[in-house]
């Protein structure tokens, strides 16, 4: 091999690796989060795991990304370690189907349909088409089809490049010397685990050893312990992924090393002891891009039949070998700790995850307003004390949550994601200062008890009555942050009109007794600050639902939407109010 077949080699082999990255990324992408969620929700038994852990990494070709995605679930506490054995051991059989695509270069035949199957001859129009997709689609869906595309054409476009640039090997005595040395089971075990542990994917060094193969020289006593080896390999990404993770997700990355090395161990073992009596005739032969898939998946599946009854037993073995420090015991009382590094790769799932505890933080502020208004009718210092700290505690959450969205916003994100990360960014500024407001509230309610005075009865069921409405539009608001409810989004904004309205009615009101002696002027201040407190809480219950209608509707800017639905004859918007009208009169 010269020096230009070896720039033309590295430069396949790197177009190689770019279509691999590229085309799992789209579709993982393309799946919008479902994966993660099928895996984190639908592994109730070992079958179910089994088949997930399969049809998952069959789908984004990497059984590294699939662990490490078990990595990250365990560290947040989502999934238990004995949920995730039996999806490794389906993830390590569909890691196989790239091998099955990349086989397809090894077509031979001079027919025209047998060469219209050549990968030659139809990944240049899958690449036109994929262009086209890219360029003119007006979806993100359509887009990331139309990455795939690309990516598995650049892919099998440097298969085909290395395979070029590899030929003239088969004429090298050096190079036939080197591989008879691999052709030490030993030997050639460890020359696979080095090479995937440096390029992390088993999928990609199996491809560059089809590559090699197409040079006629690789024999199966050489691929079948380089493939062995390319198996423990493989575990280097989440064993990395890993390190900084709790006890459990240590397990999890080592229960994946212990399965591959006790598989190569056993079928190793087995196999070269037959051959010692046997003396295999097949493994002079010279292996082809196929042949090397199916040694592959055959190796796979044996290890999977062999170890998949002692998964109980895998476990145990992790949990003794994997000791606990007893600093990262209790996940499961981390409410950030779904906020994982390792989500970032996975956009939709991050944002769900984001979307989540942003529902638990409203929870906390309504919580907080409930209290803080019960306090106006009887104060309550120990109510009071945990108003305030619940109000510490959503700050807490708006530093964690905006922090690892602004984290997200910097990654690749299509449209969607980015709209819901901007989205919730403003949804939880609204949220910290819901509770803010029941902080105010709860001072207010103070001033009243430790100044011992009282309003007038009319203020009194004025106050209640607009108590309820405040209280309707902050449940309405939570519902609609739980469920993502776009309808029920849609009567927050006349109920806002409503206690904008009660607001001046009271002021107005208040006034009159003041006018009238009814009511002091050191009263009118107190129930001043109140109103306006209620006012504000209402009006950051309608930016949230503002917010997701806008998202809903294409709509990003706020006076955008609320023109939309008060100017262009939207007929929900006025029965609505007229309803909460009729609902809250002083």
């Amino acid at each position: 091999m010269d020096f230009f077949s070896l720039l033309t080699l590295i430069g396949g082999l790197a177009l190689f690796l770019y279509g691999m990255n590229v085309m799992g990324d789209s579709l993982k992408k393309l799946s919008g989060g479902k994966l993660e969620y099928f895996l984190q929700k639908l592994t109730s038994n070992r079958i179910k795991g089994f088949l997930l852990g399969l049809c998952v990494t069959a789908v984004i070709q990497s059984s590294s990304a699939t662990t490490v995605m078990l990595v990250g679930f365990v560290n947040s506490g989502i999934m238990k370690l004995s949920q995730t054995i039996s999806i490794i051991m389906g993830a390590n059989i569909g890691t196989t189907v790239t091998a099955w695509l990349l086989s397809l270069s090894g077509i031979n035949g001079e027919s025209f349909f047998i060469r219209l199957f050549k990968p030659s001859s139809f990944t240049p129009v899958l690449a036109v088409i994929g262009i086209i997709m890219t360029m003119v689609a007006k979806t993100d869906k359509k887009r990331d089809i139309g990455t795939i595309l690309i990516g598995f054409a650049v892919l099998m476009f440097g298969m085909e490049t290395m395979s070029g640039a590899m030929d003239g090997l088969k004429d090298d005595p050096k190079f036939t010397q080197i591989l008879v040395m691999f052709s030490n089971p030993v030997m050639g075990i460890l020359s696979g685990l080095i090479l995937t542990a440096i390029i992390q994917s088993s999928s990609a060094s199996v491809g560059i050893l089809q590559a090699l193969s197409t040079t006629g020289t690789i024999t199966y006593a050489t691929a079948i312990p380089i493939i062995l080896g390319q198996n423990i390999g493989t575990t280097i990404t989440p064993i990395l992924s890993a390190i900084n993770g709790n006890k459990d997700a240590k397990r999890v990355a080592y229960s994946c090393l212990f399965i591959k090395i006790i598989g190569v161990v056993i079928v190793s073992v087995v196999f070269y002891f037959l051959n010692s009596i046997l003396s295999f005739s097949f493994m002079s032969e010279y292996v082809n891009v196929l042949n090397i898939a199916v040694v592959h998946t055959l190796f796979n599946i044996i290890s999977t039949v062999i170890l998949m009854p002692f998964c109980n037993q895998l476990e145990k073995l992790a949990v003794t070998l994997i000791k606990g420090n007893g600093e990262d015991d209790d996940t499961e009382n981390d409410p950030f700790s779904t906020l994982d590094d390792r989500f970032l790769s996975m956009p939709a799932f991050a944002v769900d995850k984001c979307r989540e505890l942003t529902y638990d933080m409203i929870c906390i502020s309504q919580s907080a307003i409930r209290m803080s208004t019960d306090l106006l009718y009887n104060y309550d210092k120990n109510i009071n004390d945990k108003i305030t700290k619940y109000e510490s505690k959503v700050d807490k959450y708006e530093d964690k949550i905006s922090a690892y969205l602004i984290e997200l916003a910097s990654k690749k994100l299509n449209m969607s994601d980015s709209h819901e990360v901007t989205t919730l960014l403003h949804i939880i500024g609204d949220v910290e200062r819901i509770s803010d407001h029941a902080v105010n509230i709860s001072e207010s309610a103070y001033e009243i008890y430790s100044k011992k005075i009282h309003f007038s009865e009319d203020a009194k069921n004025e106050i209640i009555t607009l108590t309820n409405a405040v209280r309707e539009i902050l449940e309405i608001t939570t519902n609609v942050l739980k469920d993502n409810n776009i309808e029920l989004a849609k009567k927050v904004e006349p109920l806002e009109q409503i206690i904008d309205k009660l607001k001046l009615k009271i002021k107005n009101n208040h006034i009159k007794r003041l006018q009238n002696g009814e009511c002091t002027v050191e009263l009118g201040f107190i129930l001043s600050d109140i109103l306006t407190n209620y006012e504000r809480v209402a009006d950051h219950c309608s930016n949230i639902a503002v917010y997701i209608l806008g998202t809903a509707n294409n709509l990003f800017e706020s006076h955008d939407y609320l023109n939309h639905i008060k100017n262009d004859g939207e007929n929900e918007f006025f029965e609505q109010y007229d309803f909460y009208k009729n609902k809250y009169k002083i």
